[in-house]
């Protein structure tokens, strides 16, 4: 079974707030990112964002032969 953006036990992180939130918080769409299977995986959005631009710009530099 997979869970659906209003099941109980999904997080998004609140822009608004900047903190993570339940499934059930009043908060519109349009200020949360998610969802996310955990609240720690909401409260650590950021690191894994920073993670995987950092390993696109390094791709992006050694397509374009700029690798160094």
């Amino acid at each position: 079974m997979t869970e659906t953006p209003t099941d109980p036990g999904t997080w998004y992180w609140c822009l608004r707030h900047t903190r993570a939130e339940d499934a059930e918080s009043t908060c519109p769409p349009d200020d949360r990112l998610g969802p996310y299977e955990s609240r720690e995986a909401a409260e650590h959005w950021r690191d894994r964002s920073n993670a995987r631009n950092e390993k696109w710009d390094k791709e992006d530099q050694e397509w374009s032969g700029d690798a160094g």
